[in-house]
């Protein structure tokens, strides 16, 4: 993936305002799958194991956010398992679509687990394919003023058969949000 960022970036030039520090597609909860559970429960580990004061600032935000958000919390506010029936997916459209994800420094805008941070995360900015349609979505903050054809020349490869491939492979199958990942 950061192969392919990079590539789109640079196809994009001045296009493309995604740098550190820009935050705006740092607000709003986005499930988690669990893959991506197990990227940032590796990430926590190595941050704890090199950073301890880091990761209690993290573990920190993770909880606040819980303690804000969790009553409103379309699953189980314990487990932080996104439920699956159609009134709690319904209600999750409209959870927590403002609050700043707990990986966000406040101070810098940056991300305390960029490394291993969520698929979402990493395909967001650049133009990607939506699902199996002709859609190509970015963020609009970027390519303001580009034509169709320059947003499609810059798209984003993203290999969704390979991460399909991994997914099946992990014994985790549950879905969750950012903040319950960081804390287990």
């Amino acid at each position: 993936m950061d192969t392919a960022f990079s590539e789109a970036a640079k196809s994009a030039g001045e296009l493309l305002v995604c740098k550190p520090g820009c935050s705006q597609c740092c607000h709003g909860a986005f499930v988690l799958n669990p893959l991506d559970t197990l990227r940032l429960r590796a990430g926590m580990d190595m941050v704890r194991a090199t950073d301890p004061a880091l990761a209690a600032r993290i573990e920190g935000r993770a909880r606040a956010w819980i303690a804000e958000h969790g009553a409103e919390f379309p699953g189980d506010p314990q487990t932080g398992v996104l439920g699956d029936s159609k009134i709690e997916m319904e209600r999750f459209e409209d959870f927590d679509n403002e609050a700043a994800c707990p990986a966000l420094d406040p101070d810098s805008g940056r991300c305390d687990i960029y490394a291993w941070r969520p698929m979402t995360c990493r395909v967001f900015g650049p133009p990607v394919r939506m699902g199996e349609g002709e859609e190509i979505g970015h963020c609009e903050l970027c390519f303001v003023g580009a034509d169709k054809a320059k947003v499609v020349a810059c798209e984003m490869t993203v290999p969704y058969d390979l991460e399909a491939e991994l997914l099946d492979e992990v014994p985790l199958k549950e879905q969750t949000v950012v903040a319950f990942a960081l804390l287990e």
